[in-house]
């Protein structure tokens, strides 16, 4: 295990997706956003990351070159074209238009399409708190959760994220997936020939199973059964008939081979100016949060990310041998 400063390790990710074909803008955004997510404590967002994202600018299935845009737009609304690359570049420009139309109307909702994965959602909602915006987003993903009743992986995990800020204190951070628990978890088990919980997954048949192998050939369980699955049919639909972008079991897994992805995101941010105003806003959230704290083993959503972050701007990240080894041969 070695311990790396922050921008060292940006560094070396920057050059192992340069090396790979990528534009130094689009390195720049995803090393970024990948280090962000390991300083977080989310490792499956992470470094683990680069080499599938080196991977698959290499085959063509997304474009080291693209430069998104802004394909249409109207008052409060725009859509960004990622033009078939990395998500990063995309999303920080989704990000100030929201920003930037939220300030202006009131409310912005901005939608990507023709993407690829764009890792934690929170992490794009970050720069909206800090500029005292409320920030909401999603992103659907290749097909993971069948239709309620159905047998066939037609929806993303498709997660949901929101920032809430906070006067002096850093924003509230809730970001979940809609699957009962991440397909990272079942891969291993079935790797290590392992049984899983009932209640995690379904067998090509649509029934439940606790066979690993059997879950991966079929599809994972959405969180509330079928409050879940309609939580994620909502975001396919948000993500994918507004933007234009691929439904999830229009998308090839990330994971296998496969064509050029197409995936969707949205984000909306809100001024709390434009409605009961912010005043109005900082007292309501933090009498809401105190009452929780009454509680006593409460802990108050993206508390831990908060201090891991910290920690990790003082001290750096500690790297696995086998992992480092890795980054360093893609950057070579």
């Amino acid at each position: 295990m070695a311990n790396l400063l922050i921008d060292e390790l940006t560094q070396l990710v920057v050059a192992a997706l340069v090396r790979a074909g990528a534009s130094r803008a689009m390195a720049d955004a995803t090393a970024r956003a990948l280090v962000a997510a390991e300083m977080a404590g989310l490792g499956g967002h992470g470094l683990s990351r680069v080499q599938l994202y080196a991977q698959h600018v290499k085959e063509g299935r997304a474009s080291g070159a693209a430069e998104p845009r802004i394909a249409h737009e109207k008052g409060a609304a725009c859509l960004i074209d990622a033009q078939g690359g990395l998500a990063y570049l995309a999303m920080e420009l989704a990000t100030r238009e929201a920003a930037r139309r939220a300030r202006e109307f009131g409310v912005a909702f901005c939608g990507v399409t023709h993407s690829h994965h764009c890792g934690a959602i929170d992490y794009h909602l970050a720069p909206l708190a800090e500029a005292g915006l409320i920030g909401i987003g999603f992103t659907n993903s290749p097909a993971a959760i069948n239709a309620w009743g159905g047998k066939k992986p037609l929806f993303g995990t498709n997660p949901i994220a929101a920032v809430f800020p906070r006067k002096g204190k850093p924003p509230l951070i809730i970001d979940l997936s809609l699957t009962e628990v991440a397909r990272g978890k079942i891969m291993v088990a079935a790797k290590e020939g392992k049984s899983i919980p009932e209640g995690w997954a379904f067998d090509a048949d649509g029934k439940p199973t606790t066979d690993a192998k059997a879950a991966l050939t079929g599809s994972m369980a959405a969180i509330g059964g079928v409050k879940g699955v309609l939580l994620a049919l909502t975001v396919e639909l948000l993500c994918c008939a507004l933007t234009g972008a691929q439904f999830g079991f229009e998308n090839d897994s990330f994971f296998e081979p496969g064509r050029p992805a197409s995936i969707g995101h949205a984000l909306l941010a809100i001024d709390p100016g434009a409605l009961a105003g912010t005043a109005a806003y900082e007292e309501r959230i933090e009498t809401l949060l105190a009452a929780m704290l009454e509680d006593e083993g409460v802990r108050l959503p993206g508390e831990r990310r908060h201090r891991l972050v910290a920690d990790a701007r003082v001290n750096g990240i500690a790297v696995a041998d086998a992992l480092l080894r890795q980054l360093r041969e893609l950057a070579a």
